[in-house]
Parts: structure tokens; C-alpha cells; sequence
């Protein structure tokens, strides 16, 4: 079966984190935000693999390449216009002649995606949303389903009225050819709001699979940062770059070339990237600091996420926050909880950014 990446977004819900990539290639955990996707359809035997792109495209095509650096053969298409979420697909794939996964390249999950399909095809669905339980559902699609999992009700991002379960659809789909009769071609037409209305009303066989996992949707800077605090926490199966490093009684990943002084101390989980450094008495807590990023004498990083080549000067305190690429942050300068610092910012020293200053 072939698989096919939704990897359009613009991501404007994360600026300043994506004046310059697009959501895909966002980083979590050192890796693009798409790389894990591609790492989880290959682990379940997706191989052969297509991008719909928008945003930005060469950033996606100039890292991933043809896939062969992932196991997988990467192919890309790029719409000519917005043809919303199921127009895009119909013009990506026109009309396949065997099933499809359909997945967004711009959610963090460790969903069995196997088990997904072994469920779709004992239903003899035409179409199969993978569902999670969420305790917020507003800002998704939510579902209920029968006993055997065929869709009984289906409504795209409800009011608080409206809301009726706490069980929303996560963007991946599982379409037998079939379905691509019902997009119409070269116009607007969204999954949500359009096909499976239209399929529920039809009497046609909607199924939801309630998958097992972790999944969240990374939509704005603080989904990003707490997804950052599961990844470290454990709470999802991906791969983090680096070695665990042995005997140390914190969960610390060091990438190659990453160099920690002896002198500083580390607490909770930290990934350190590539080529990154720490420098003696600063204190790193349940963050990620990036490919080539520096950690001056002295500083204090929690709870936050470094981008590549940032720095932090002598002293300066990082709680919670997002520090983008190439950003210098001074010497005793002092960022609060939810701030973000776009990419080449330059914070002065002595400088305070109070809580959620962006």
C-alpha cells in the first residue's frame, strides 16, 4: 500500500518558528517533524512513499531527497492552487488503483499504522479514519461509531454545544479507489467538511479505527513545546538522534561531536545536538538544545527547546521558552515562561522578556 504525506502547512500558528520552513520541517527533538512520519511508515512497512507539498517546497525536497537515506522511495507533488485537504490528494493520485494512506506530516505520533490497515480491510471499508480520545475535542473532527466501528456521526470542529464525543479524527486515512469518484477534480474539496459528509450521508462503509499510542497535533508554539516535554519524558516511541549515555542517573542523549563540561549539570532528559555545547556551570533541565548550539558558563535552560547554532551567553536564564535558529540571547539576560524567539534575534544583555513575549 502506498502512503502519501500531507506536508502543505504553512504553520502559522508557530510563528516566528516558521517565517522560514514549513511545518514539516520543524524540529522535534533535533529531527523534522516529517522525518519522524517517514520513520514511523517505514517501520510499518510503507516504502513506497509520496509528498503533497506547498509551503516552501524545496526546504522538504532538499532534506528528504528521493528517501533513500530513510529506506523509503520519495516522490513529490506540488498543487498549482488550494484545492483544500481531499482536492489535493484527487490531484496528487488522480484515481489509484489500489488503496491509499493518507497521513499529515505535521503531527507527532507512534500510532501502529498496521494495525490500522488490518482493521480497514476486515470491515471492508471504503474509507477508515484513525481516531484518537482527546480531552479537548473542539478544535478537531469528532466521531462516534457503532459497535463494530462503522461512523454513525461526524462533525468538522465543533461548538461547545456540539460537541458529542470526546473521540476526534487525527488526519490519517485509509481510501480505497473508490472514494476518489466522489472528489470532485480542479476545485476546493476538504475531508472533513466535504467527503465524509458526504460518504456518512450515502450510506457508504465509514469506519473509525481508535488507534492505541500517543498523537498530538503540534499546532501552536505551546503544543510544540509541551510535545518537546513528552518526547523527553518518554511518552512516545520515536528516535532520538545521539547515544543514551551510560551511568548517568538522568536520561541525557548526546549527538556526535555534542561536548558537556564536566563542570555542568544536567537534570531530568536532555537531548544535546550535534556538534552542540555546554560549558562549564550551566544546568540544562528537560530540554533539547540543537545542532550546534551553545550554552555558555553559567547559564540555566529549562523546560525549553534551543534551535540550531542558537547561544546562550554567561548567565542568562531560558525557563520554557523557544530559542529559534541562529539566535544569540545576551549574557544575565532573562526569558519567561512561553516566550519565543524567532530565528537570528538577538537579545540584549540584561534583558528581561516577560511571559509570552513573542
Amino acid at each position: 500500500m502506498k502512503a502519501l504525506i500531507m506536508a502543505g502547512g504553512f504553520g502559522t500558528r508557530l510563528r516566528p518558528l516558521t517565517t522560514h520552513v514549513p511545518k514539516p520541517m520543524v524540529p522535534m527533538g533535533n529531527v523534522p517533524i516529517m522525518e519522524h512520519t517517514v520513520r514511523l511508515l517505514r517501520r510499518h512497512g510503507f516504502t513506497d512513499l509520496q509528498a503533497l507539498l506547498y509551503f516552501l517546497p524545496e526546504t522538504i525536497t532538499g532534506y528528504f531527497g528521493d528517501g533513500s537515506r530513510f529506506g523509503v522511495t520519495l516522490e513529490y507533488v506540488t498543487p498549482t492552487a488550494d484545492l483544500g485537504t481531499a482536492g489535493a490528494v484527487k490531484f496528487a493520485l488522480g484515481s489509484p488503483a489500489e488503496p491509499i494512506l493518507v497521513i499529515s506530516g505535521d503531527v507527532l505520533t507512534d500510532f501502529d499504522l498496521a494495525a490500522a490497515v488490518a482493521f480497514h480491510r476486515e470491515r471492508r471499508a471504503e474509507a477508515t479514519m484513525v481516531l484518537t480520545r482527546v480531552q479537548h475535542p473542539l478544535p478537531y473532527g469528532i466521531v462516534i461509531t457503532d459497535e463494530a466501528g462503522r461512523i454513525t456521526r461526524f462533525l468538522e470542529k465543533p461548538g461547545w454545544g456540539e460537541v458529542f464525543s470526546d473521540t476526534v479524527n487525527t488526519g490519517i486515512y485509509l481510501l480505497e479507489p473508490s472514494v476518489f469518484d466522489a472528489i470532485p477534480p480542479h476545485r476546493e474539496y476538504d475531508f472533513g467538511k466535504d467527503l465524509f459528509p458526504a460518504l456518512l450521508a450515502e450510506g457508504r462503509p465509514l469506519y473509525g479505527h481508535v488507534a492505541e499510542g500517543y498523537w498530538r497535533d503540534v499546532g501552536d508554539l505551546t503544543e510544540y513545546r509541551l510535545a518537546h516535554l513528552d518526547l523527553l519524558q518518554g511518552k512516545l516511541r520515536v528516535e532520538s538522534p545521539g547515544r543514551r549515555q551510560p551511568g548517568t542517573p538522568h536520561a541525557v542523549w548526546l549527538d556526535d561531536f555534542a561536548q558537556v563540561d564536566s563542570a555542568a549539570a544536567l537534570a531530568g532528559a536532555v537531548i544535546v545536538g550535534r556538534g552542540a555545547r555546554v560549558e562549564a556551570g550551566a544546568r540544562i533541565a528537560d530540554s533539547v538544545i540543537g545542532p550546534g548550539a551553545v550554552v555558555e558558563e553559567g547559564a540555566e535552560v529549562s523546560g525549553s527547546v534551543l534551535w540550531e547554532d542558537a547561544r546562550v551567553g554567561p548567565g542568562a536564564v531560558v525557563k520554557e521558552a523557544v530559542v529559534g535558529r541562529g539566535a544569540t540571547i545576551g549574557a544575565k539576560a532573562f526569558l519567561a515562561e512561553g516566550v519565543v524567539v524567532g530565528d537570528f534575534s538577538k537579545i540584549g544583555e540584561s534583558s528581561t522578556l516577560k511571559a509570552n513575549v513573542k
